[in-house]
């Protein structure tokens, strides 16, 4: 383990960068010199009102450089940082800041921490920039064992759980160092020159590649408003982080109106499952800029399909990441059979803060079940199949919904298909689909359901097809399919 704890690392590129742009916000351009002069005064702000190692500090901040020094900061005193995305509904805020929270910082840009009694004190970035400054070397306190940060999963299938990444865990993670990036990451850090940053810095993709941004001698520019492709074209993005469904309104976008996107290299999919006829009409209309990321909350990335790669593989997960695909008694399948991927990464989670039975269930002797099913094929290239635990159950037996999904995508008439449990008096349990229909398509419902129906057999049609202009997204992108579930008894336009 390195002698000093993180983020060691990432000061380290932060004093390399001197005099270079690392961060633009507006007209506003911070150095690395700038921006390492920002965590020092921040962490000295820290010390000041006592947090330290172990403590609970919640950053609910915008995304500013004094964020971004400040999410620096807190790892510099040791503290148990906890991103929390401004704008979360008040349930949810009340629930992540009572988290053994000790105080919560804000800035301007969100402004103070709102619910009752949700921390013994509240910090502002102005206020921890006024303290008085530390002398000497800048003192990093992390301890190794100790949580250095909580992530909070998207709860698109469930409650939110608090992924707990210790300080050895950071150490251990390749973003910030050069030297240990796997052949994709490379490629990939070659085009992020100016990466688009929005939402949330409390956002562990975008915050992932804004560090491996400034390892490869980037900038992130602040994207206000997020809108793509005006994004792009105005800042003069060579990359961005983006949905699935917000990759299908850009290419449906550049099909009736192209934007001049010359600037672009990098589009990093996330969030979900990119169906292989899209990322082909994406590669043909973007060009050769979609990276499809395949990672968890709790693992970080377990690999990366770049352009060249062949839809749908997610490529070739690096030689530091241990995949193993498991049949439903856990022992190893060969490869072209479907599993349970067990996942080891250097940088994975400890397990969930405060939540013994679902760490249990999920780390299991050293290895993350990520509850995804996929296979290898004989070169080693990992596809994806579904969500183990995303199922339909009707008669008693169970259907994935993935497999439903991919079908219904696969239709020309269908930009994006989601498929989630309704209850059925008959059945137990019967499929609800909801799809958007492609740019200028009409999709013909009583179709969609024979083609499911001809392609995975009677139990997998949907009982009932809803039209969507657009799916719900959780606050971090992904489909919400809680509120697709809660949506089916008012679903209106649907096929019997």
């Amino acid at each position: 383990m390195p002698a000093e704890p993180y983020p060691r690392a990432v000061l380290d590129l932060l004093a390399a960068a001197g005099d270079r742009p690392v961060f633009e916000h507006g007209a506003r351009v911070v150095t690395g010199a700038r921006m390492l002069g920002l965590v020092r005064r921040i962490a000295a702000g820290l010390r000041a009102a006592a947090v330290g190692p172990g403590d609970g500090l919640a950053l609910v901040l915008g995304v500013t450089p004094e964020a971004f020094a400040a999410t620096i900061a807190a790892y510099v005193v040791g503290a148990r940082a906890v991103g929390v995305r401004p704008g979360l509904p008040h349930g949810q805020m009340r629930h992540m800041l009572h988290q053994d929270i000790a105080a919560v910082v804000t800035d301007a840009a969100t402004g103070p921490a709102t619910g009752p009694d949700h921390a013994r004190r509240t910090l502002t970035v102005s206020e921890l920039l006024a303290a008085p400054g530390e002398d000497g070397p800048l003192r990093l306190s992390g301890r190794p064992e100790d949580v250095a940060r909580l992530v909070y999963t998207s709860g698109s299938t469930g409650v939110p759980k608090a992924c707990a990444q210790t300080y050895a865990a950071m150490n251990a993670a390749w973003t910030a160092r050069p030297a240990a990036w796997p052949p994709a990451i490379r490629e990939l850090a070659s085009r992020l020159r100016r990466y688009l940053v929005f939402g949330s810095l409390s956002s562990q993709v975008m915050m992932e590649y804004g560090v491996l941004t400034l390892a490869a001698g980037g900038t992130m520019v602040v994207a206000d408003p997020p809108a793509f492709p005006e994004a792009i074209t105005r800042y003069r993005a060579t990359a961005g982080v983006i949905t699935v469904p917000r990759l299908y309104k850009l290419v449906a976008a550049q099909r009736t109106s192209p934007a001049d996107l010359s600037s672009l290299r990098a589009l990093m999919v996330s969030g979900s499952p990119l169906e292989a006829s899209r990322l082909r009409e994406a590669s043909d209309v973007l060009g050769p800029v979609v990276f499809h990321g395949y990672g968890q909350t709790e693992t970080g990335t377990i690999s990366m399909a770049t352009p060249q790669d062949v839809p749908p593989s997610v490529g070739f997960p690096p030689d530091v990441v241990d995949v193993e695909i498991r049949d439903a008694d856990g022992r190893p399948v060969p490869p072209g059979v479907d599993g349970e991927l067990y996942v080891r990464t250097p940088a994975q989670a400890a397990g969930y803060w405060a939540d013994p039975a679902e760490t249990a269930e999920v780390f299991v002797d050293g290895w993350v079940r990520t509850r995804d099913l996929g296979h290898f094929d004989e070169d080693g290239r990992l596809y994806l199949a579904g969500r183990a635990r995303d199922v339909v159950i009707v008669n008693a037996n169970l259907y994935y919904t993935g497999p439903i999904e991919r079908v219904l995508a696969a239709s020309p008439d269908i930009a994006e298909a989601y498929v989630v449990a309704a209850p059925d008096e008959d059945t137990g349990e019967a499929v609800h689909a909801f799809v958007v229909p492609a740019a200028g398509r009409t999709p013909d419902l009583h179709s969609l359901r024979t083609l499911v129906g001809e392609r995975l057999g009677a139990e997998c049609v949907p009982a009932a097809v809803t039209v969507l202009d657009e799916v719900p997204l959780t606050p971090n992108g992904k489909p919400d399919k809680r509120l697709l579930a809660a949506a089916i008894p008012r679903a209106g336009d649907s096929a019997p």
